[in-house]
């Protein structure tokens, strides 16, 4: 009887390739590829952890290259859904990429439909956040974004952001998963800060932002109010293109979250 095996990550995409590369190479039955800290235990099952191998993890991510250049950005995307039991699903995928012939993408197959759906979820959270942030200009010239969005998007998002904005230092932070990207004029790092002191409780103003920062917000939500006519409003359209989750950090929704 072969033994199931259960890969246990630090959390990384690279991390995960490397899990894939060593289920491959040697042939592993696996029962689950859990983030180091989302560890629970299988039944009947040996844990291993594996050490993220970037070498391992370009062979994998090459090999998928190589058999379908569309599944790179399947794959991500969908990786970054952060969706519980994601791993095994996607090594399912891969499995089943790296086993069949030709390109087509056979949507009739529950694991292929799923990853394919998954990406484009991801996919549409990447867009609506590029569309919705708001940045706020802070007394060290930094301009500061904050963002909750259902998926690990801010991988996604940083060439955006790079090309739109690369005059300026700015920072976009996941409060949900606390960690930003950093754009210092140069390049994009990834960091994480203590963001206590900054408040977002429209009524209350933080000593990070500039008095003209306030100024500007207050005079665009003004401007918002103004140009809406209420007896216009549709508001059942205007909340599926701009969903409410999205309203806490927009100026011109102070008044409405």
């Amino acid at each position: 009887m072969m033994n199931q095996t259960t890969l246990i990550y630090d959390g990384s995409f690279n991390g995960f390739l490397t899990c894939v590369f060593q289920a491959f190479d040697e042939k592993l039955k696996l029962v689950a590829i859990q983030k180091n800290k989302q560890v629970q235990n299988e039944l009947f099952s040996e844990s291993t952890t594996v050490f993220t191998n970037i070498e391992q993890a370009k062979r994998v991510w090459t090999g998928i290259r190589n058999k379908s250049f569309n599944a790179i950005s399947t794959i991500y995307f969908a990786y970054l859904s952060e969706n519980e039991g994601v791993e095994m699903m996607l090594y399912t995928y891969i499995k089943k990429l790296m086993a069949k012939r030709g390109t087509q993408v056979d949507f009739s197959d529950e694991t292929i439909l799923y990853i394919h759906q998954l990406a484009k979820k991801v996919g549409r959270e990447k867009h609506r956040v590029e569309a919705f942030v708001r940045f706020q200009l802070t007394k060290d010239q930094i301009y500061f974004a904050n963002i909750e969005p259902d998926f690990d998007v801010l991988p996604l998002i940083s060439k955006h952001f790079k090309n739109r904005y690369a005059d300026q230092q700015w920072l976009i932070y996941d409060a949900k998963r606390n960690y930003g990207i950093f754009y210092n004029l140069d390049g994009v790092e990834i960091v994480s800060l203590d963001i206590k002191e900054l408040h977002y409780n429209r009524t209350q103003q933080s000593n990070v932002f500039t008095s003209g920062e306030y100024a500007y917000q207050e005079l665009w939500n003004n401007y918002f109010k103004s140009t809406n006519i209420k007896s216009r409003i549709n508001r059942k359209l205007h909340t599926q293109h701009v969903p409410k989750r999205y309203w806490k950090y927009l100026s011109e929704k102070k008044e409405a979250v």
